[in-house]
């Protein structure tokens, strides 16, 4: 299946969990992706696996929190393919997980600047370019079931990614008639290096037993998720924020 044939793709934090696996798919699929992380080496390293298997892809280097990394990366992106039909802004981080009156200015403005203010950089950059060719586009952000929840500490992360919930329904009344779609795929508890990395073995456990399907989710079952709404079969699909989280978030779960 190459429903991507030759479709310009780039995905910020490509470089590992989710976003590796989405570059991996694109380019099975027939994209040329760009695949971009601040940590080149990394970068590199996915871009040699997807070329190992017969993929398209070159890496770039940058930092979503700095808008003119995002306008440049943007431009690599277009200097080296020639054009923008997809992205898949997945880039973010958990930031400080503790009680408000534990979190500084600091920890907000990390959160907010990498998380919701990164991700607007990536989108209004991405839109321009796509505007520039008139011929549409497809958007995918990263939020979280979080959006929708909360656990104890989430305060920050919860709050950011309500903010691209929110983002995505507002710029579809923009985006719409110039064909250019925007989503978000919003994962609950995935087995990912960036949950290993930020919760303690007790409470993953936890997390998996109040999950109705009783496991972690995949970075590739994501990343399914979020291919399917940047590709044609999701043509009609716009505006939306698309749980994958095994059922964690229905009301009453854990009752």
């Amino acid at each position: 299946m190459e429903d991507f044939n030759s479709k310009v793709v780039i995905v910020t934090g490509g470089n590992s969990g989710i976003g590796r696996a989405a570059s991996h798919i694109f380019a099975r699929r027939g994209a040329r992706v760009a695949v971009v992380a601040r940590r080149k080496p990394e970068v590199e390293a996915v871009v040699e696996e997807i070329r190992s298997f017969g993929g398209e892809a070159f890496g770039i280097s940058a930092d979503i929190a700095d808008p003119e990394q995002v306008t440049a990366m943007v431009e690599q992106a277009v200097s080296h393919y020639g054009r923008l039909d997809v992205a898949f802004n997945n880039a973010g981080i958990i930031g400080k997980w503790a009680p408000i009156d534990d979190l500084s200015s600091e920890d907000f403005d990390l959160a907010i600047g990498v998380n919701l203010r990164g991700t607007w950089h990536c989108i209004r950059a991405e839109v321009a370019q796509m505007k520039r060719q008139g011929e549409g586009g497809a958007i995918v952000n990263t939020s979280s079931w979080l959006a929708q929840g909360a656990l104890r500490g989430s305060a920050l992360y919860s709050m950011t990614k309500a903010g691209q919930d929110v983002l995505v329904k507002s710029l579809t009344f923009e985006l719409s008639e110039q064909q250019i779609r925007i989503n978000n795929v919003a994962p609950g508890v995935i087995d990912t290096p960036m949950t290993s990395a930020s919760t303690e073995a007790d409470a993953l456990s936890a997390l998996i037993g109040q999950t109705p399907m009783k496991r972690l989710g995949t970075s590739d079952e994501v990343a399914e998720a979020a291919v399917w709404m940047c590709s044609p079969a999701a043509g009609f699909v716009t505006g939306q924020s698309l749980l994958v989280d095994g059922g964690y978030t229905i009301p009453g779960n854990r009752m």
